[in-house]
């Protein structure tokens, strides 16, 4: 179906009616085992840690999504990540971007960190940075865009160029979480490997936890799903259905979700109370070039900070509409402080994000509701 737009594969890919009695919706699997003919005989299912029918059809979507030969779906977004480390050999280098997820960090600092495998932070919005941070040992670049939390964004295609010219075996990671498949292809923009946390925009309705990983090369897909197998964090079927279903709305969700947040951060930046916004949609954002050039919209994700910081942590409580709760990418909007939840494992150290910063997950209510939320509470604080 490679020849449909993403629109149309959201819906379509991977997701043929059922062969026994047409059903439209993929049916969920509900089975730990299934009987073979003979010993080591059987229709490509023997085990479901190994494989599932539900949880094809979700690889077989999310690979198409992300113009990929090959999906696997994990237990969640971090298992994702865990999975692809393991790759990785002890005296290995990770060239990272100095503003990532806090349980990314976490998992490089905390976990790997101790096994042997080397890891560097550096500003990967200025190639410059790229080319230096980049060492003979360096296996994987790893990118967030936009970052989180401060919603930077890197040129994948310039960054990729760098790290294959400096080696070409050197792997381009991108987390693709914050921009999706619709806004952004980071394979076809040069990248090796695109994961995701589908927990967030792709699951889309905060009812579930996942994580997937997408790629083209074939050899490195057959060592992910010996990892994948071997270590066991696979999604249950449920999980897949939840997450395939939530992908067939995907792209007008985005369009609501960028609509809304373009207006929440407008309404931000002409607010007496708020000092800067963040937002890849605004020309106000450093690499706004860069954003118009690689995604289709801003996507749905906004940082800012108040003129007092000590109001920060006042004004989430005030908010009605917008929850004050982790995670992000739901149709409902979320609120947070960074510093003190989804970040708060980088206190200390040279990724610390300061404790004024707010990170808002717009979702796709009415925008004039989520703005009106927005000023009854900074009226308060």
């Amino acid at each position: 179906m490679s020849e449909h737009q993403l629109e149309t594969l959201a819906i379509h890919a991977g997701q043929e009616p059922d062969p026994t009695t047409g059903a439209v919706m993929t049916p969920v699997y509900f089975t730990s085992t299934f009987v073979q003919s003979g010993v080591g005989e059987h229709k490509g299912y023997d085990y479901a840690r190994s494989d599932n029918p539900t949880r094809t059809a979700l690889q077989n979507c999310l690979a198409a999504l992300e113009a990929a030969r090959h999906g696997l779906a994990f237990a969640s977004g971090l298992a994702a990540i865990d999975t692809i480390l393991k790759v990785l050999e002890p005296g290995d280098h990770v060239l990272a971007s100095n503003d990532v997820y806090g349980g990314t960090f976490r998992l490089f600092d905390k976990q790997y960190k101790k096994y042997g495998i080397e890891f560097s932070y550096a500003e990967l919005t200025d190639l410059n940075e790229v080319r230096a941070g980049l060492r003979p040992n360096t296996k994987w670049v790893w990118i967030e865009t936009p970052t989180n939390p401060r919603l930077k964004v890197v040129d994948i295609q310039a960054v990729s160029e760098i790290a294959h010219k400096h080696n070409p075996a050197i792997k381009v990671v991108v987390d693709n979480t914050f921009a999706t498949p619709y806004l952004q292809q980071p394979l076809n923009l040069g990248a090796d490997v695109v994961m995701h946390s589908t927990t967030k925009y792709l699951g889309g309705h905060s009812d579930v936890v996942g994580g997937a990983v997408m790629l083209n090369d074939t050899a490195l897909y057959e060592q992910l799903k010996f990892l994948q197998n071997a270590g066991g964090a696979v999604p249950g079927p449920m999980d897949c259905f939840l997450v395939l279903r939530g992908v067939k709305t995907l792209a007008v969700r985005m369009d609501r979700h960028a609509e809304n947040a373009l207006a929440v951060a407008q309404f931000l930046a002409d607010h007496p109370k708020v000092s800067q916004v963040i937002y890849p949609g605004l020309d106000t954002h450093p690499q706004y070039a860069t954003a118009q050039k690689q995604m289709r919209n801003g996507g749905g994700m906004i940082s800012f900070y108040l003129k007092d910081e000590a109001q920060s942590a006042q004004l989430l409580t005030r908010t009605k509409l917008f929850a004050l709760a982790e995670s992000l990418g739901g149709v409902e909007s979320l609120i947070e402080l960074p510093a003190g939840m989804t970040h708060g494992s980088t206190k200390g150290s040279p990724l610390e994000v300061g404790p004024g910063l707010i990170r808002a997950s717009v979702g796709i209510e009415n925008k004039h509701d989520l703005i009106a939320d927005l000023a009854q509470a900074l009226a308060g604080v």
